[in-house]
């Protein structure tokens, strides 16, 4: 039997743009605890964003995390002795987690100077619906398609 769910924490909304989003963005792209240096990467990224596309960064920020979500996953379960990956469908806590943890990971492999600049590039791939990260998506959702044969095996 299953303990109680954790209850999710209120998290406070960003200082300069007052979302929610963009501050559980910061916290992902911060490391050993180095908020104020994640804020100023994240918010360099907009910058950059907003010099070379003409939009505003929030704008091309809020466009590449609805293209870089995953609507469905495959989780593997056991049914006698064989492991089946199982196509389920994702809530949406997971599901922007889930992006924001792929448009994190793709821009910190990308080759470039500064991380800013890199998830600047990253962001605006990803709001072409282009990039490493969409194809992140296009695999986890032909993963599922191809194993919708065992989706009665959801549980």
């Amino acid at each position: 039997m299953r303990r109680n769910r954790a209850e999710l924490r209120k998290i406070t909304p960003d200082p300069r743009y007052n979302s929610e989003v963009i501050a559980k963005f910061v916290n992902n792209v911060m490391e050993r605890g180095k908020k104020s240096l994640a804020t100023s990467i994240v918010y360099n990224a907009f910058a950059i964003i907003e010099e070379r596309t003409k939009r505003p960064g929030i704008e091309v920020f809020e466009e590449a995390l609805k293209n870089a979500t995953p609507l469905v996953e495959v989780k593997p379960r056991r049914v006698g002795g064989a492991t089946y990956q199982i196509p389920m469908e994702i809530g949406a806590a997971r599901r922007q987690a889930l992006a924001m943890r792929w448009l994190i990971a793709n821009s910190r492999k990308r080759s470039g100077r500064d991380m800013a600049a890199r998830l600047a590039g990253e962001l605006m791939d990803a709001a072409r619906n282009e990039g490493a990260t969409i194809k992140k998506r296009e695999d986890t959702h032909k993963m599922a398609e191809a194993n919708q044969a065992f989706a009665h095996f959801r549980y």
